[in-house]
Order: structure tokens, then sequence, then C-alpha cells
């Protein structure tokens, strides 16, 4: 029987690790995602997961030791956030290409300079051309319901890629919540065994990653982002057989009171659940505001997120969570830019701000702020708009 625990959400990220039974756990320790391995190593160590445990000196290692675990056929699993998923990133480019589905959390953790232990978005929005399928969890239930839905996609025939499950740094990772893991039955028969699509074998030597040549060099990117977008299709089932099986549904793009909203404002994570309190209070005002919420950021939905919008969204308010230096907007405004302009006619009107940048508060206020400078902005001013919420004077 599924059991409802109050835990902390790294520590439900772990039970869930154990509930999909990885067999290699490459750890390195770095706030916040610390917790997650340090209970691996408590776990493996007490005999509840029957894993290799291996502790290495680096992040670059720990992905290394990922990359040649998953080539041997093993279901591996680690975690990382900030510097070090910087450090990693050498390695993070090879597991796509290779075909090794690779799983990883990573608890989303600002960059220096200036050094921050707290949550934003920028260390994995320096990585987001990896190759990888990402998701967002915006609360501890979704971290371990989308961990587990990871390992399902990650690891079939059709797709065969490495996944990230981003959550939260302390705003999400940290956080105590009632969460229902479920059974080991269960789970077991919504993630089958792993059986690798190729994999290291002395009786029948292959080579994997080997160089390439400018005569196959772009046709292997090019297979790569065919199997990355074909991956969607598998993504989407792979959240049909959960519901079925677990009772959550989830989607790429979810939405909130977007009935008759004229006004939208576009999350990713922990941030969606404040945001939703904003609407219920303008929506009580008589604003027509609701609200995007994107799960499925690689390959990004784009078809979803146009259907979602509606015919009577008049201005999109786009939340990045980082500041994307020298550019005309964040990351996610640009990605919603190259979409929208294929909705002549109607497109709304989009507008970028940028918002909890090394952890600062994103309030209930600060989503009303940011409704009222985009009704401002729509009625005089261009839609290349790219404001920083929340810059004290000095």
């Amino acid at each position: 029987m599924s059991k409802r625990v109050g835990v902390e959400v790294s520590i439900a990220v772990a039970d869930a690790v154990k509930l999909a039974r990885a067999e290699v756990i490459s750890a390195y320790p770095i706030t916040p995602q610390t917790h997650i391995v340090e209970h691996l190593s408590d776990v493996v160590a007490n005999g509840e997961l029957d894993a290799e445990y291996v502790p290495v000196e680096s992040e670059h290692a720990a992905m290394s030791c990922c990359l040649g675990a998953s080539a041997a056929g093993a279901r591996t699993f680690t975690s990382s956030s900030s510097q070090g998923l910087s450090l990693m990133s050498e390695i993070l480019y090879h597991p796509g290409p290779m075909r090794l589905p690779v799983v990883m959390v990573v608890a989303n953790r600002a960059l220096a300079a200036p050094i921050s232990i707290w949550n934003d978005h920028n260390d994995i929005m320096v990585q987001r051309d990896i190759g990888w399928i990402q998701t967002f969890a915006e609360n501890g239930q979704e971290a371990v319901d989308l961990l587990l839905h990871a390992y399902r996609v990650a690891e079939d025939p059709k797709v065969s890629l490495p996944f990230i499950v981003n959550i939260d740094g302390f705003t999400l990772s940290h956080v105590i919540e009632p969460i229902i893991l479920p059974d080991q039955e269960d789970v077991d028969a919504y993630i089958p065994s792993f059986k690798p699509h190729v994999k290291l074998d002395p009786k029948k030597p292959v080579t994997m990653g080997p160089v390439g040549i400018p005569e196959v060099y772009t046709e292997a990117k090019v297979a790569h982002e065919m199997a990355l977008r074909a991956s969607k299709k598998v993504i989407i089932q792979g959240w049909k057989e959960f519901a079925g099986k677990f009772g959550r549904q989830y989607n790429p793009i979810e939405t909130y009171r977007m009935d008759d909203a004229e006004t939208v404002l576009v999350t990713m994570g922990s941030i969606s659940e404040t945001a939703m309190t904003a609407i219920d209070a303008m929506r009580d005002e008589g604003q027509k505001v609701g609200l995007l919420r994107i799960r499925l950021w690689r390959p990004f939905p784009g078809p979803e997120f146009r259907k979602a919008i509606g015919k009577t969204v008049k201005t999109l308010a786009v939340i990045d969570r980082t500041i994307s230096t020298g550019a005309s907007c964040g990351p996610v405004s640009a990605e919603l830019r190259s979409i929208l302009y294929k909705m002549p006619g109607r497109a709304p009107k989009i507008f970028g701000f940028v918002a909890g940048l090394g952890g600062r508060d994103v309030t209930v206020d600060t989503f009303r702020e940011i409704v009222d400078k985009a009704n401002l902005y729509a009625k005089k001013r261009p839609t290349d708009l790219y404001e920083v919420i929340g810059v004290r004077e000095k």
C-alpha cells in the first residue's frame, strides 16, 4: 500500500531513486543537493538498495562515472547543482548523442559571482542545450513522481536519452511536505527492467563515443536532435501511464484559471504555486489573470503552449529565474518569442521579467507587480521589454 509521509523533499527524492532500483549511484556533495546523495548512502549501506555507491572526487568525475556505468548497462543516478553542474558540463554533452539514459536531479541554485547557495535557474539554463530531456517540479510530490517518470521514459527503447528533473534548491529541496510514496510493486510494474539499447561487453566489443570527423559529425548531431524531439510522444505516454497507475496526471504545459484570461503569467518550478495564490486574489478583484506553467522544458512543447494560450489572452508576462547577461531577453522569454511568431494576427504581446535571482523571495506582491507592469506596458510599450523585478535602490 502506498504510504503518505511528512518528509524533506530531498529525502523523498532519494527514496524514489530507491524505488526505481538504481544500480549505480555516483555521488559528490554540493549544497543544496547533498541530502539526496547522503540519504542514498545510508540506503545502500544498510542494505535497503542493492547498488554500487561511488563517492567520486568531483562532479566531473560523477558524470564520468555515470557515463561508464550506463554504457556498461546499469541503471544510474546522480545529483548536482550550481558550480558543480558547471564542472560537469564537459561530460554532460556525451550521454545524449551516445544514447545513454542517465537520470539526474538538479537542485537548482544560483551561479557565482557573487557566491550564492540560494535558488534560481541560472545553473540549468546554462545547460539547456546539452541534449537531455528536462522537466521542472513544483512541489515534493511532483519531484518524486517526475523522478519515477524520468526512468520510465529515459530507458524506453524508443528514447534511450538522459533525463534531468529540476527541483528548486532550498525552497523545494529542503521543505518538509506530505508526500505519497508508492508501493515497490507498482513502481516495478511502471518502470520495466533496464534493457540497454547498446552496451559495452568484452564478448562483443564495440566503440562508443569515437571521434566524429566532419563527414559524420553533422549527421550524428541531427540524429540526436531528431531523437530528442521524438521523445515527446513517449514522455506524454509515460505521464498517461503514470496517471492510470498512481492517479496523478501531468502534462507538458499546465494551466490555471485560463478560461477567460487576458493577462497570463508564465512560470517554471516552485514559484508556480505562489503565482496561483496571487491569481486567486487578483481574480477576486475582477482581474482576468491566468497561469501557464512549463513542466517540460526540453524538448520544448511549442504546439502545446500555443494551444494553451487560447483566444482571449492579450498579454504574456514571462518570468525568467535567471538573467541572460547582455541578451535582449531571458531564455524562457526567448523560447516563447520564437514560437509565438507562428501565430500571426492573434499572438499576444509578450513581456519578459526576471525575478527571484539568488534566492530573492518571489511573493504574491511580486506577481501583482508583474501583472500591473505587463498591463501598463501592453498599452504603450513594444514587446522587447526585459526587466529585472525587485532591484533595490542604493
